[in-house]
């Protein structure tokens, strides 16, 4: 039986509890045909790059599977025909992760840094733009736009130029 890592994106308006009953649906589908389910990861609700379907968010879930070819096509097959399953992708590896993934690692660290990102900006304090040296350059003078460069004049071969 070959190794693979399948990942499905679930419609934004479902409740987690959908969600888990889909995730359990599929497992079915697998061992129906021979084949097991290793690790499931939740990734919860993200925002999505476009709209898929006109949803904007989908609920993510990661699945390690192994199983023979034949169990994942019909698992992939009713999850084209289910309205619940935007996208879906599978890979097929060598040999599936230990471990969290790296999507799980990187809720991980954002947790301990704080639930807002607060990150360490050192001693420049919290987003402080207006204390950048600007150099020698004399200040702006919004009341001479023209400058010194004089009055100005049409140009040639245009309309209302001189011709």
């Amino acid at each position: 039986m070959a190794l693979y890592e399948h990942v499905f994106l679930a419609r934004q308006d479902l409740s987690q509890q959908q969600v888990d009953a889909l995730v359990e649906q599929y497992k079915g589908v697998i061992s129906a045909n021979g084949g097991s389910v290793g690790r499931v990861e939740n990734w919860g609700l993200k925002s999505l790059t476009y709209r898929v379907n006109k949803n904007r968010k989908a609920y993510y879930t990661l699945m390690d599977l192994n199983c023979p070819p034949a169990a994942l096509n019909e698992m992939e097959r009713q999850m084209g025909l289910s309205e619940d399953v935007l996208r879906f992708l599978t890979i097929k590896v060598e040999a599936h992760e230990e471990g969290p993934s790296a999507m799980m690692q990187k809720r991980e660290e954002r947790s301990e840094r704080g639930s807002f990102g607060d990150r360490d900006r050192g001693d420049r304090g919290p987003r402080s733009f207006g204390d950048r040296d600007r150099g020698d350059r004399p200040p702006r003078s919004f009341g001479d736009a023209g400058g010194d460069r004089g009055p100005r004049r049409p140009r040639e071969g245009f309309e209302g130029g001189a011709e």
